[in-house]
Formats: C-alpha cells, structure tokens, sequence
C-alpha cells in the first residue's frame, strides 16, 4: 500500500487541457460546474453549446498547463476554476483562469500525518464545492477549508487522518448557506453540515454503523423539504438539511457503495450499490467466529494478520481490523464481516414522500446485472445509463428499469 504522497505524486503532475466548445468563441461564457458531477450532481450540463468533437490541436485547444498530481475534479464558477492537488509534500487548492488557464491563486492547507489510500488513489481524492462566493476543499490529511473565490482564507477545520487505508474520497457539497460532508470510514463515520461562511457546526449525526464507503451525498427536494441522500453499507439513507434528523431508509444494498445517486427529471431518486463479493454467484462465505479464532495461536484473545488463516478474507484483514491496531477483535469481526453476507449488488429506482423503512413501499423496480463499481450512473432522455468497469455499457429504460 503507497501511503506517502512524496512516493506516489511528488514527482508526477497532472495536465489540464482546455477546449473550444465546437460553436462556441470567445465572448460566450459556458454554464458553471460547482461540484462533483456537476448542477445537482447530475453529470449533465444544460447548456445549448455543443461539446468538441475529435480534438483538432490547432482549432480547439485554448490552452494547456501543467498541475500538482491529484484526482480531484476541476469545479468552475464564471471566470474561475478551482481544483485540488499534491505539489510535493504540500497539499493545495488551486484557482485558475478560465479563459487563459493562468494560475490566480494557490493555498497550502495543514497537515501532520498524511493519511493512506488506495494504490489507485491520492492525496486530493475529493473534489472541491463553489457557490460562486465561496470555495470549499475536503483533504482526508488535512480536514475541510474555505476561502473566497478570489482566494482569501474564511475557515479551516481539522480532521483526519481517518481509519480508512484507502483515504477519504467523498466530495462536500453546497446546498444555500450550508456545507454538507460525509465522511464512512471504518470507525467514527458521520455526516455534519457546516454554516458555509463561518465553518460553524450547524448538526452533526452519527454514522457509526456504516463502514468505509466513498459516495458524495446528493440533495433531494420532496415537496419543498430538502433531503440529503447518503449510499452506504447497507442502507441508503435520507437526513432532513436543517435538523439532520433521519428521514427515511433503503435497506439491501451492498457492503461499500462508492457512486453518487441521481435524480431524474421524474424527481424519481436513482441508485446504483455495487461491491465485490456481493453478487450471488462470486460472493465469498466468511469464516464463523468461532472458526476463525481458533486460530488464535498465542491465546491472546485476537487475531493478528500472521494468524489469519488462509481464506479470502485474509487479504482484506486491514478492513476487518476497524480501528488499525493491527489486533482483530470478535467484535471487530463480526461488524465488518456481516456486509459480506448482507449486502446485496442492485441498482434501484426510489420515488419521493416516504418517510421510515420504505424498502417495501417506495422501491420501483431493481435492476441486478452490469452494475458499475465506482462510475456513477447518469440519467439524460428518460434513460439510465451506466458503465461498468472494463467498459460495458448498460442503458435503462427509467421508469421501469428494462434493459434496453
């Protein structure tokens, strides 16, 4: 496992391309992206210029800089773009022009002990939020920060790192005057909801029976009540923005759920909950308690990783070991060992007004095959469309979940 981002991005830079939208020219100004995925975390932008076609370097390249390495994705807000990377041993928020790609601004955000992540991943998972006034960054080292667009330090809020050796990867969100973060991992999970000028704590809940899980949540409006929608082990489930109080819940989904849900132009709720091990025919059975700790060699009463015997689970021992201590409890066991079991790989169709368990009562329809595990479905025409990893494509008739 890479956990140093001196080992893994100091020395690896990210290139940001700019392109001409196929109609467009200079003096149009293209619709902003405050988020991950976009307005309302739909992944579909709304405006009436077209996208380039094949790149033509000489017709439609506007310009091209080279960035501190990251996953982050870039948000833009009018004449701003802002994106959050690894430069060497700092971890940064940058801003730059939009027209001209010019870096406005850079900021260092503090950090003690780099947290670790996944092979695949970084130390700028998590994309930053803009409403235009403010700019807000996640870093699992580091903890939540704002500043004004044009650069200004507002807050800073230290966490991290977390129990996770994957890192944190869900993005805040803006919603008004408030910050909403979400923050699974395998010990002390929660979601809090911040003033976005103050940095202020307005609620906070606990989310302890949820393990890692990395789905950015997604604000729902239900007959004027906004919703914020939380895939996780498990269980989906709605809090209210303004007391944080649980609205309603989904249960019978997969143990990690790493996509962001969708809303249709039906206000119908569209999720996709996909994990590996929690499809029928590769789900792998684990050990009972009782098997795996007679394994307990020293007598000690936990299961160390040199104990473990050789099964499936033995691999993913850092998972079960919730608080990192490198000593697996039964306690331990039996929490992070249940989703392997329970959890289920579906995509589901959710319709608005419940409130409670509405798994019988507000679930359309269930769709089981070529589920994705980390991109996110998208809904365009009255169509689901989603692609699954190795790049299958799968595309859903919306409101009855046909394969079409």
């Amino acid at each position: 496992m890479r956990n140093s981002g001196k080992q893994v991005w100091g020395s690896v830079s990210t290139v940001l391309c700019w392109l001409l939208p196929v109609l467009g020219c200079c003096g149009l100004q293209a619709e902003d992206w405050p988020q991950f995925r976009g307005p309302g975390s739909g992944g579909v932008s709304h405006s009436s210029q077209s996208l380039p076609g094949q790149p033509a370097r000489d017709q439609q390249l506007q310009w091209q800089v080279q960035l501190p390495g990251g996953h982050s994705s870039p948000v833009i807000a009018g004449s701003r773009l802002f994106l959050t990377g690894v430069d060497g041993e700092d971890l940064v928020m940058l801003s730059l022009d939009r027209a001209t790609g010019r870096q406005l601004w850079k900021q260092k955000v503090p950090w003690e002990t780099k947290e670790k992540f996944h092979t695949t991943g970084s130390l700028a998972q998590s994309t930053p939020v803009t409403d235009g006034e403010v700019v807000v960054g996640f870093f699992g080292s580091s903890g939540l920060h704002a500043w004004t667009v044009e650069g200004q330090p507002l807050w800073s809020l230290r966490m991290g790192p977390f129990a996770n050796d994957f890192g944190a990867g869900s993005s805040p969100v803006i919603d008004g005057e408030r910050v909403v973060l979400v923050q699974d991992h395998d010990v002390d999970s929660f979601i809090a909801v911040y003033d976005r000028r103050t940095g202020r704590q307005l609620w906070r809940q606990d989310r302890s029976e949820f393990l890692r899980n990395y789905a950015t949540p997604l604000i729902w409006n239900v007959g004027g009540r906004r919703q914020i929608v939380v895939l996780a082990t498990l269980r989906i489930v709605s809090y209210d923005l303004e007391t944080g109080a649980e609205v309603w819940s989904v249960s019978g989904v997969s143990r990690i759920i790493n996509m962001t849900p969708v809303i249709g132009d039906d206000n119908i709720l569209y999720a996709a909950c996909f994990s590996p091990g929690n499809d029928a025919e590769d789900r792998v059975t684990p050990l009972t308690p009782d098997e795996l700790f007679a394994a307990d060699k020293d007598g000690n009463g936990t299961i160390e990783e040199s104990e473990f015997p050789d099964h499936p689970f033995k691999g993913r021992f850092s998972q079960l070991d919730r608080n990192k201590d490198q000593h697996l409890t039964k306690a331990e066991y039996e929490v992070a060992s249940r989703p392997h079991v329970a959890g289920r790989n579906v995509v589901l169709a959710i319709r608005p007004g419940g409130t409670g368990d509405i798994t019988k009562t507000h679930v359309l329809w269930e769709h089981q095959k070529q589920i994705p595990y980390c991109p996110s479905p998208l809904f365009y025409r009255g169509r689901l469309f989603m692609v699954k990893n190795g790049g299958i494509l799968t595309v859903l008739q919306a409101d009855t979940g046909a394969v079409l």
